[in-house]
């Protein structure tokens, strides 16, 4: 299995990683351990979310038992917009946790850096739930998630170079976009004092992670990670606080007036963040295909 040969300190879970998971045969017990799950605590049949979020934590469960850091498991992208219906899902998923035996330490909620998203965050970061802020493709995102005291947050990288790839603008010999994006953003919340770990994501290349060696985190798939196995350079740090870059934006802080302004002048963020929502919703909608068959089946 991937994650014992590469024995990662932490894990990141989505709907499109798992429908994936459950294209492989190997992987229908996972159903049926999620179900049972359900059953010994309720006398009836769960109702599809409910057997989505039991999927949802029964994966992140078997993670868990193979890592010794933190899960994030994402909620529902179709609340991306509700607060309200973002702060339960995330209270059932860690009361489902709760169940077995998983403390919170263990547990971040992965929601995406909407507006309402970051606002949902800040009141379940003030109960003590974690929260590790997804889909970020621009500065103004990280700095309000920083702002509610979100415990980590995801900035991409390689979906910013496919939208720039796409539309003609990569400039040779000009820093690849995505990578000036996270320092960008690592600069900032460095320099005036932030506690949110910056985690980089979505890497397309070897050269992109190393170009971002010494962000408190970056996130990498087994394919990547193999290629670093065989790199015959040493990686440096490229990113370290004591040498951190001085931002030449003063500290402001973040209005909702400002966030969708400053999102709204930025076609790549824009985009991208709406895309990645869809797709998302998309794969969860797959996924819930799969789980419907299998209740279907136990009726």
């Amino acid at each position: 299995m991937e994650m014992q040969r590469f024995q990662p300190d932490e894990a990141t879970t989505n709907p499109s990683l798992i429908w994936k998971l459950f294209q492989k045969p190997d992987c229908s017990h996972y159903l049926q351990e999620a179900y049972g799950f359900f059953k010994s605590n309720h006398p009836r049949n769960p109702s599809l979310q409910e057997f989505l979020e039991c999927i949802l934590v029964t994966v992140g469960k078997k993670i868990l038992d193979i890592i010794p850091g933190r899960i994030s498991t994402e909620i529902d992208v179709r609340y991306s917009f509700d607060v309200e219906s973002t702060l339960a899902q995330a209270y059932r998923l860690r009361d489902l946790y709760k169940a077995y035996e998983i403390t919170s330490n263990r547990v971040l909620m992965k929601i995406a850096a909407t507006w309402e998203g970051i606002k949902a965050a800040e009141v379940l970061e003030r109960e003590g739930i974690a929260c590790n802020l997804t889909l970020i493709f621009s500065r103004v995102q990280a700095i309000a998630c920083a702002e509610a005291g979100v415990t980590l947050i995801s900035p991409f990288v390689g979906r910013i170079f496919d939208w720039y790839s796409t539309h003609n603008l990569l400039v040779a010999g000009e820093e690849d976009p995505g990578i000036r994006s996270v320092k960008s953003i690592y600069n900032y919340l460095k320099q005036y004092r932030y506690k949110t770990e910056i985690m980089g994501a979505s890497f397309r290349t070897v050269e992109q992670i190393i170009a971002l060696a010494g962000c408190d985190r970056l996130t990498i798939a087994p394919k990547l990670l193999a290629q670093l196995e065989v790199n015959p350079g040493p990686v440096v740090p490229q990113l370290q606080v004591p040498k951190v870059e001085k931002s030449t934006m003063p500290e402001s802080p973040v209005t909702e007036k400002s966030f969708r302004w400053q999102l709204n002048e930025d076609p790549m963020a824009t985009e991208k963040l709406a895309e990645g929502i869809r797709l998302f919703a998309n794969d969860t909608q797959k996924l819930e295909n799969i789980l419907l068959h299998f209740l279907e089946k136990k009726q």
